[in-house]
């Protein structure tokens, strides 16, 4: 297993049930990409501070500036869609801020936070809901899954700028048997 799955996905606790099958506790580590429609509209303190206000601890943290090379590797998927080269340009417009987001299930967890992709379809009190009228222009990318949570956090941060530390408030945001 790679150090990036690894890290992404760490189980912390198994838990006991009474009917004796183990309920099983995982920390992950997500990307989250707060996009240039974020950086241009100064967005970047609230949506850091929503993600830190839910419990979700900041491991590692840049801002750069997306090339060809890196936009082409993570929407592969849609390089051949006519509506790329203007995808490609609306993420080299400023830089974006990279971010790998730690917790109890945190892929979930920031998937449902960040909305449904179009911003005029998200459910307010979701990111996307409260600060996104488009589907291109929607704030912010997060990670779909923990398998393409490893891949996209290798793309986006070498191993040395993830950081693995224990908050103090760990205490106060999950039940000991949690983490």
């Amino acid at each position: 297993m790679n150090y990036f799955f690894y890290f992404c996905r760490k189980i912390v606790k198994y838990i006991p049930r009474i009917d004796n099958t183990l309920y099983i506790y995982i920390m992950e580590t997500t990307l989250v990409l707060l996009k240039p429609s974020c950086v241009q509209r100064q967005l970047i303190g609230e949506i850091v501070h929503r993600f830190e206000r839910r419990g979700l601890q900041i491991s590692g943290m840049k801002m750069m500036q997306l090339d060809n090379d890196i936009l082409r590797q993570h929407y592969a998927h849609l390089v051949d869609r006519p509506f790329f080269p203007l995808l490609a340009a609306s993420m080299k417009a400023s830089p974006v801020v990279a971010m790998a987001i730690t917790g109890v299930e945190a892929v979930a967890v920031v998937r449902a936070m960040t909305g449904f992709t179009n911003g005029r379809k998200a459910d307010p009190g979701t990111i996307r809901g409260d600060y996104a009228m488009s589907n291109q222009q929607n704030i912010v990318h997060a990670s779909d899954s923990v398998e393409n949570a490893a891949i996209e956090l290798r793309r986006f941060f070498r191993p040395e700028e993830i950081f693995e530390y224990r908050c103090a408030t760990m205490d106060y945001l999950y039940s000991p048997d949690e983490y």
